[in-house]
């Protein structure tokens, strides 16, 4: 990820740290010049950002530039977690107020 998608990445993480959140990003990895990849095993479209905290709770967070869409596989997954109760997220840099309010407080 290069570009605004990454700095508004490194932007999230480095709030969420701030505010004393455990993260998780897994890294997509160039397999060959122009191929990259993203080693994992299970169902495709895992959120990007995995966030814990103890006080404040675990947060699922797919970031998207601003005209950035969902891939179904995304969709699936944040529809999935939000069914089963947990808190996830699609996250854009116009929610950074937002984000910023929601890492900073111990509940939902």
């Amino acid at each position: 990820m290069r570009g605004p998608e990454a700095e508004f990445q490194s932007a999230v993480i480095e709030a969420a740290h701030w505010h004393g959140w455990r993260v998780n990003h897994t890294r997509t990895v160039q397999i060959r010049p122009g191929v990259c990849a993203t080693p994992l095993q299970g169902d495709s479209g895992f959120p990007d950002l995995v966030l814990a905290h103890p006080d404040r709770g675990v947060i699922f967070a797919e970031l998207k530039s601003a005209r950035g869409r969902l891939s179904p596989e995304q969709d699936r997954w944040i529809r999935t977690l939000v069914a089963c109760g947990a808190e996830a997220y699609v996250w854009r840099p116009t929610d950074m107020v937002t984000i910023l309010n929601r890492l900073s407080r111990s509940t939902q």
